[in-house]
């Protein structure tokens, strides 16, 4: 189930939360699983038994690291084993096949292995759980439910952000539920699901329609028009996700960090990765990086701890060479900046601000596009766009005023509308409410009108 859709907007979420203030306050929590489960298993049904196993696994290791306390590192390190197990698995295993059926020229067939949606979320969560529960962080959870509820709680669920245990672990207990809260909630909601079905989802449709055409007839300025519609369209897809969760979270008394602050006003890559997707930038920050050495074993050990999260973090992504190159790429660039460029760049924030968003704009092209070959065919047009001039395809066939707006609204709203002075925005005003209903009711037409309504993180 998306959030983006009728049958959650008109039927599961006034349901749920209906329920969920009409129930005794003990109760609620086994409310919001089952309603968990059953987000979970509208779309996956097969799949919630995965979810449901990662969770037992993770429960019981904790138990088990409790009770056998000499033996914590063997029940971790099979714990992990067990997640990241069950991630290849489903995940990479097709992945796995191909790349060794290419490197010694076997003819192994694939599995054919059907992607259970969230999985490299939830999994992610499972092993923080585990991993700080070994560090003595907590004490075990032992209410089986309380460590469910954190790997399923379905506002984060499918696209994160995600969320360790440390953070969230007493609001499992006990939370905060006030007016205010609710309030904020469905003012992050709104703006969320604009940010999702009023420009996302105008700019997927533009930026599809491009990268669908034959190679040969695409030119030089239709490959930059498709390298940017989705540049937005990933951001406002993403970041709309993520809003439409953090809202909900607070609509049933939770409070979740903050996953996105305008990456596309970032002067580095460093500071790009430190404003977008923040909590998967935290998550390996906190396992691997820091754990490798971080920056504390010189500068040659710092590097290569760099490249071997950026390139578990391209993995992490998908399974396929595209995104291992694409994370590698921002890993070369996090380098090239440590070893000075960086301090080049402060001199001059417009230049800063230039170079970072071309540099993602171009690895972003590598993400999109299927087939490494093919993305180069993209970037070549982009870097020599005077030697693809020809196509078939007039631009305006290609790109509607309708959709224009949005890339210009996209534009202005990735930062830029959020930095006027203080004074000229006041939340929860009466007009701000009567702009968030505005949006929630031209959503859901466009919603309703319009089948068009993917989700590009589905697949992580």
């Amino acid at each position: 189930m998306v959030f983006s859709t009728m049958i959650f907007l008109w039927l599961f979420l006034p349901i749920v939360l209906g329920g969920y203030y009409l129930l005794n306050p003990k109760y609620q929590n086994a409310f919001l699983l089952l309603a968990s489960l059953l987000f979970y298993a509208w779309g996956e049904p097969k799949y919630v038994v995965v979810m449901i196993a990662s969770i037992i696994i993770n429960w019981g290791s904790g138990l088990l690291m409790e009770r056998f306390a000499g033996h914590k590192k063997t029940v971790l390190f099979l714990t992990i084993l067990l997640n990241l197990g069950i991630l290849f698995y489903f995940k990479y295993m097709d992945f796995g096949i191909q790349t060794w059926n290419q490197l010694f020229g076997t003819d192994i067939p694939l599995k054919q292995i059907a992607l259970p949606i969230g999985i490299s979320f939830f999994t992610f969560q499972g092993l923080s759980y585990v991993i700080d529960l070994y560090r003595g962080k907590y004490p075990a959870q032992r209410k089986l439910m309380a460590v469910a509820l954190y790997i399923s709680f379905f506002p984060q669920l499918i696209a994160g952000p995600i969320i360790q245990y440390k953070d969230i672990n007493e609001q499992l207990i006990s939370r905060r539920h006030s007016t205010e809260k609710m309030t904020e909630g469905i003012r992050r909601f709104c703006y969320g699901l604009a940010k999702k079905a009023l420009i996302a989802n105008l700019l997927a449709e533009a930026a599809d329609h491009i990268y669908a055409l034959d190679i040969q007839n695409v030119t030089g300025g239709m490959a930059w028009l498709a390298s940017l519609l989705y540049t937005f369209q990933i951001y406002y897809d993403f970041s709309g996700y993520s809003d439409m969760a953090i809202g909900l979270g607070k609509m049933f008394g939770f409070d979740f960090s903050e996953n996105f602050n305008y990456p596309y006003l970032s002067g580095s890559i460093q500071e790009f990765w430190k404003r977008w997707h923040i909590s998967l930038g935290a998550w390996f920050r906190e396992y691997v990086y820091i754990p490798l050495g971080g920056n504390r074993k010189g500068e040659k050990r710092t590097y290569l701890n760099l490249v071997i999260v950026f390139f578990l973090t391209g993995l992490w992504h998908g399974a396929s060479w595209n995104f291992v190159f694409w994370g590698l790429y921002h890993g070369l660039f996090s380098v090239i900046e440590r070893l000075g460029l960086k301090k080049c760049l402060g001199k001059c924030r417009p230049v800063a601000l230039v170079y970072t968003f071309f540099v993602v704009n171009l690895g972003w092209v590598f993400f999109r596009v299927d087939g490494f070959g093919m993305a180069w065919e993209y970037v070549k047009r982009m870097l020599i766009p005077w030697k693809y001039v020809y196509s078939s395809y007039d631009m305006r066939e290609l790109i509607s005023v309708r959709t224009i707006l949005a890339l210009i609204l996209g534009i202005a709203g990735a930062g830029l509308i959020q930095k006027l002075p203080q004074k000229i925005k006041k939340k929860y005003s009466l007009p701000e409410l009567v702009w968030c209903m505005f949006l929630l009711t031209l959503c859901i037409i466009l919603i309703a009108s319009n089948t068009y309504n993917p989700f590009i993180y589905f697949r992580f």
